[in-house]
């Protein structure tokens, strides 16, 4: 049934549908303004964008796509009065991620300091839209002042287990902007396949990006015997880059070492502490197999990707991986021996001497990529004895790493694997869920809503070496498209928030309520998500 809005003494009249602000992640003030009538956002209106033409056909683009509403671009308004969507350079607006919505029965105005800050409150527009194909819709007249609590709101991508091709990562970069989000961790080599191109290397792809089948399940011996490969080009690399950039995204590459390396292995087996023969792995787990610390041309192959990989991606940090490098080999090899006399490296704080070897390793990678003018950033394991703290750490444990991290002077991401694996189970009911990743624990949608990346008892000093916060998409058993937004959507929804709104301004039940029409966007955008919330 059509609701009826009547006007006395004229006609009645069906209920336009209305825009509502309401949306996710939440912004942390919206005040609505009961003196001004709605703006009637309609097919004769505009978008006069001033310089930003790029965001403005973005706007447009996502409008049309909603309500079938075909807004002009423009910068500059073409007569007296004109009816449209104005975007304003507001240098009061500190944040230079942040915005400002103000909407009255003659308009549309966002205002920010920065591009970034005029896409973000674009989105929100967007997402307050009906998701229903209408000729007008009814904005409600309000003030929104927002601006996002971490700098850093990221997912990662894992494209080193299965290979997605370029259109499929676009989907996924599209997923982000939709949440807000403004960092794709793109996690591009592994033990099962490399997937960035090296020109100065072209075995790397030629062999590196292959491998004969997949292990099915986790640890009982069975294989699918189905050959997996592919590997992003450099200039599919910078179209990705380019893509993201559009929509306020950054793109960091993580090249995994010293372990997660039997694909480069198996390219250069020289660089291997026994000389091999290696193959890319065919099944998950880690391997004891990792590159030689104690060898020489390991890091003159290692500064060649690093040279290439710079060369590709402009992000300030690169990731180096650095989890699960089991140092067996290294403990049996002469040559990472001699490194550790040479070196005077010694055992310390519980730590063998191996452990202090992965240390010097990670600081003479850490030491190239500096004098490039970038940083690095890895997993716990580069934390272990390495005397500089300039590495930011991606903290998959509990708070208390974070705290410990935070007061040695470390910048940290969070991504605690009991809230943030997205290839765990969502649902309690194995039995109803994508048969995964076996060994996880499920992280259901409150779950996530639930993560308080701060911990407590920190000083203002230490809270801000806190980037941000991330999520994680595994890809041992995700293969597809379809799996990732499954796995995926709606807890991007709850961690979109954990990473936008502040904690005051967080709510389940409420956020619950907002939901249904996230959901709907999802609908529009032809992404697979999950109906069930437990």
């Amino acid at each position: 049934m059509v609701a009826l809005a009547c006007i006395p003494g004229i006609f009645c009249q069906a209920e336009l549908p209305r825009a509502d602000f309401r949306v996710v992640p939440l912004p942390n003030s919206i005040e609505n303004i009961e003196s001004s009538k709605p703006f009637l956002l309609t097919g004769d209106c505009c978008i006069i964008c001033g310089n930003d033409t790029l965001t403005g056909r973005l706007l447009a683009e996502d409008i049309f796509k909603i309500t079938g509403l075909n807004l002009a671009v423009q910068e500059s308004a073409s007569k007296k009065n004109q009816r449209a969507v104005r975007f304003e350079t507001d240098a009061t607006v500190s944040n230079p991620e942040g915005y400002r919505i103000n909407v009255d029965s003659k308009g549309i105005r966002i205002s920010a300091s920065s591009r970034a800050g005029l896409f973000y409150g674009s989105k929100t527009l967007v997402k307050s839209l009906p998701q229903r194909k209408t000729d007008t819709v009814s904005v409600p007249a309000v003030r929104i002042s927002d601006a996002p609590r971490f700098a850093y709101r990221g997912m990662l991508l894992d494209c080193g287990r299965h290979f997605f091709p370029v259109k499929d990562v676009k989907v996924f970069i599209d997923m982000l902007a939709l949440h807000n989000m403004n960092t794709l961790h793109w996690h591009l080599t592994e033990d099962q396949g490399w997937r960035f191109e090296v020109r100065k290397h072209p075995v790397l792809t030629e062999v590196g990006s292959k491998r004969r089948g997949s292990e099915i399940g986790w640890s009982v011996g069975l294989n699918d015997g189905v050959p997996h490969e592919g590997f992003y080009t450099q200039d599919d690399c910078r179209e990705v880059i380019r893509y993201a950039a559009e929509r306020n995204i950054t793109v960091i590459p993580e090249i995994d070492i010293p372990g997660h390396t039997t694909s480069l292995l198996a390219c250069f087996p020289e660089i291997g502490c026994t000389g091999g023969p290696y193959s890319v792995s065919d099944h998950w787990g880690v391997h004891e197999d990792i590159v030689c610390a104690g060898n020489d041309h390991t890091f003159e192959i290692l500064r060649d990707v690093l040279d290439e990989v710079c060369e590709v991606f402009p992000s300030e940090y690169i990731n180096i991986g650095g989890d699960e490098a089991p140092k067996t080999r290294w403990e049996q090899c002469p040559k990472c021996q001699a490194r550790i006399e040479k070196e005077g490296i010694i055992a310390t704080d519980g730590h063998s001497k191996e452990s202090a070897l992965q240390g010097w390793f990670t600081h003479q990678i850490e030491q190239y990529l500096n004098k490039k003018g970038r940083k690095v950033i890895g997993w716990n394991e580069i934390a272990e004895s390495v005397a500089s703290a300039s590495s930011a750490i991606m903290n998959r444990y509990d708070s208390v790493a974070t705290a410990n991290a935070v007061r040695e002077g470390r910048d940290v991401v969070v991504n605690t694997s009991a809230y943030c694996y997205f290839d765990y189970p969502q649902g309690s009911d194995l039995r109803l869920e994508p048969k995964l990743f076996p060994l996880g624990e499920t992280v259901g949608l409150s779950r996530v809503y639930s993560l308080e990346p701060v911990p407590a008892g920190l000083t203002e000093e230490e809270k801000s070496h806190i980037l941000g916060v991330q999520a994680n998409v595994w890809g041992e058993f995700i293969d597809r498209l379809l799996l990732v937004q499954y796995q995926t959507l709606p807890r991007m929804a709850a961690m979109a928030e954990v990473q936008w709104t502040e904690p005051a301004n967080k709510n389940y039940k409420d956020f619950l309520h907002r939901l249904p029409n996230m959901r709907k966007s999802y609908d529009t955008n032809g992404y697979f998500h999950r109906a069930h919330i437990e």
